[in-house]
């Protein structure tokens, strides 16, 4: 891989399993910093998450269809490892779910995070773990050299310790965590391609879930929440506020060397790109924007309702593999009148995608 060109090579999703929360315009901003500050820690970051785009596409291939689950599954079963600064994984077993606090923060905060995405998918959604029959979460922290991401490889979070500069510790944003975790979700349920606008859904769905696992693990309505991605990821070097909005896509952050928020609220937006997968983390910002419009009319805790029919059509084996936005759209609207009645929740779905361009099929 020529790291000077990185942009001739996607990072992120290479496969439906290997995903990672630093969409890649960022990274190839970086890499062609004259920093070197800035731009090694960005072409090891590319280069190492190319490798293993590649390691994991065999995963991609396997069956994932789940087991039943066992008696013991409606409670999380974490084990974090230490990858001591190198590319190797798992790295070294240093806390299991009997443990108490480790003195390593980094080890507790990805603890917790695992704990607080299986909490909302267990006590909202009846989910027990991410695969539905509760599979071990499984975590490596202090991975590679300043390595500015964090990724869900099919079988276990993976956190960078960041660049102490433009990123921190990737296991500080509690929905950066829940965000990849949701990759895993969407991985055994719906399995979007990674590709164009099924892809932008995958992004969405791991977006929506992380923010709506933040907010629950702060008690927040709709309306106390910032609706922010990664808003506790940025270093005090950047200009920006968080990775991404679903308020406002494409406010998130305006920074000489990360470049501009390149996100769409609406349909009129739309980004047509080969790169990034055809742009999937990018014009994921319109169905983000449908889903805070919807969660935000209705009002109260989003996880409740907006968030239930997300689930829904998520988990409900309707949405195909290459769903378009048009097709989710649609499932939406069916989804809040199966669940909810003719009432609020379906005027408010119809309202969103009115709102951001897109037309239900």
């Amino acid at each position: 891989m020529d790291l000077n060109n990185a942009t001739s090579e996607p990072a992120g999703c290479g496969s439906p399993v290997f995903c990672t929360i630093i969409p890649p315009h960022i990274l190839d901003n970086l890499a062609q910093s004259d920093d070197p500050a800035r731009h090694e820690p960005a072409r090891r970051t590319l280069e190492h998450d190319d490798a293993r785009r590649a390691q994991r596409r065999e995963i991609a291939t396997r069956d994932l269809t789940p087991g039943e689950p066992d008696a013991a599954a409606d409670k999380p079963k974490r084990t974090i490892y230490d990858a001591r600064h190198q590319a190797t994984l798992p790295g070294h077993k240093v806390h299991s779910e009997s443990d108490g606090p480790a003195k390593d923060a980094s080890v507790n905060r990805a603890h917790a995070g695992l704990g607080a995405t299986f909490e909302l998918y267990l006590k909202v959604y009846g989910r027990k773990s991410i695969d539905g029959a509760g599979l071990p979460l499984n975590a490596t922290v202090h991975y590679g050299q300043h390595y500015d991401n964090a990724f869900w490889d099919g079988e276990r979070m993976v956190f960078g310790d960041g660049d102490n500069d433009l990123f921190k510790d990737f296991t500080i944003p509690v929905d950066v965590i829940g965000h990849e975790l949701t990759h895993g979700v969407t991985q055994y349920t719906a399995n979007l391609e990674y590709e164009g606008q099924p892809g932008a859904l995958n992004e969405s769905v791991s977006d929506v879930f992380g923010v709506l696992i933040k907010q629950y693990a702060l008690g927040q309505t709709a309306d106390q929440a910032d609706w922010l991605i990664g808003a506790d990821l940025l270093g005090p070097n950047v200009t920006g506020k968080a990775l991404r909005s679903m308020k406002a896509p494409g406010t998130a952050y305006d920074d000489d060397v990360l470049g501009k928020d390149p996100q769409p609220a609406t349909m009129k937006g739309y980004v047509h790109t080969t790169g990034d997968n055809g742009g999937v983390h990018i014009n994921s910002g319109i169905p983000n924007h449908a889903f805070y419009l919807a969660a935000t009319a209705l009002g109260g805790k989003a996880w409740e309702r907006a968030g239930q029919v997300w689930y829904d059509v998520l988990t409900g084996g309707k949405l195909a593999k290459n769903a378009q936005f048009a097709d989710f759209a649609g499932l939406t609207i069916k989804a809040a009148q199966a669940r909810f009645g003719a009432g609020a929740a379906h005027e408010a779905m119809v309202k969103a995608w009115n709102q951001v361009g897109v037309t239900p099929k």
